[in-house]
């Protein structure tokens, strides 16, 4: 039988479980998105909330007065959104990708409104992000991430954080490497391809300076790259395994980062 009786006590308990929680489910992806009313994503915070409320063990949270809770409020905020983060910063790879594809091929112009990541990115990478977000919600990955954030509280309790800087900031240089290297990893065929273009167009202008490479060139580096993209497009499985290993060492490495080991 579940009991939901409240105290004072225990509501403030209650309210620092729901702003870790809120906090992550607002910057998260796939619960974080702009399209998801923001009354799913209360009720969905809140609806977890009280199933954590009698899993999470109650301690004493140790405080003086409103400002210590307000510093317990302000820790328990932050340790949500870094977990948000850590998994949502990893949709800035295939972003980077996109960018960095559009710029071979030609199609750097052509920039569009990104409503997740609040940020403008070219055509091919929006396509490659909302597919990596179908495949993220076919695999499972969400709920991975719901996981994480219910199993943070087995290493981090409440008003249990010990952040760790140094681990913070290697965390993330580490992330910062690991962007360019699997973005251009993406990207590598239609480079090679567009490379391999370049050359012959500069063989081509030697040998007859009379024709116009650059209005050729564009043409041919546009239907080269799409036809590259479209024979590639069947390993994006691979390349989705990529960033959701990414993604999972990326949240693994923020959580130990809180906690003292």
């Amino acid at each position: 039988m579940v009991n939901y009786s409240f105290s004072l006590l225990t509501f403030e308990y209650f309210l620092l479980i729901l702003i870790r929680i809120s906090c992550f489910v607002s910057v998260a992806p796939f619960f974080g998105l702009q399209d998801v009313p923001g009354r799913v994503k209360i009720g969905l915070s809140v609806f977890i909330s009280l199933i954590l409320y009698q899993i999470v063990p109650r301690e004493s949270l140790g405080y003086t007065g409103i400002i210590g809770y307000s510093i317990i409020t302000v820790k328990e905020g932050i340790t949500g959104l870094l977990i948000g983060f850590a998994a949502n910063i990893c949709n800035s790879i295939i972003l980077l990708a996109g960018n960095l594809l559009d710029m071979n091929i030609g199609f750097s112009m052509a920039m569009e409104y990104n409503p997740q990541m609040k940020t403008q990115a070219s055509v091919s990478a929006n396509f490659y992000n909302y597919l990596v977000l179908l495949l993220l919600i076919i695999t499972n990955m969400h709920q991975y991430i719901l996981r994480a954030v219910v199993d943070s509280y087995q290493l981090i309790p409440v008003n249990g954080q010990v952040f760790q800087w140094d681990a913070l900031l290697t965390g993330m240089l580490t992330y910062m490497t690991d962007l360019f290297v699997i973005a251009f990893r993406i990207i590598l065929p239609v480079f090679v391809c567009i490379m391999i273009l370049n050359c012959i167009l500069g063989v081509m202008a030697k040998v007859s300076p009379q024709m116009n490479m650059f209005a050729i060139g564009m043409q041919l580096k546009v239907l080269f790259g799409l036809a590259v993209m479209l024979l590639t497009i069947g390993m994006f499985m691979d390349v989705s395994d990529f960033i959701f290993d990414e993604m999972k060492r990326t949240i693994v490495s923020m959580i130990k980062g809180m906690y003292e080991h």
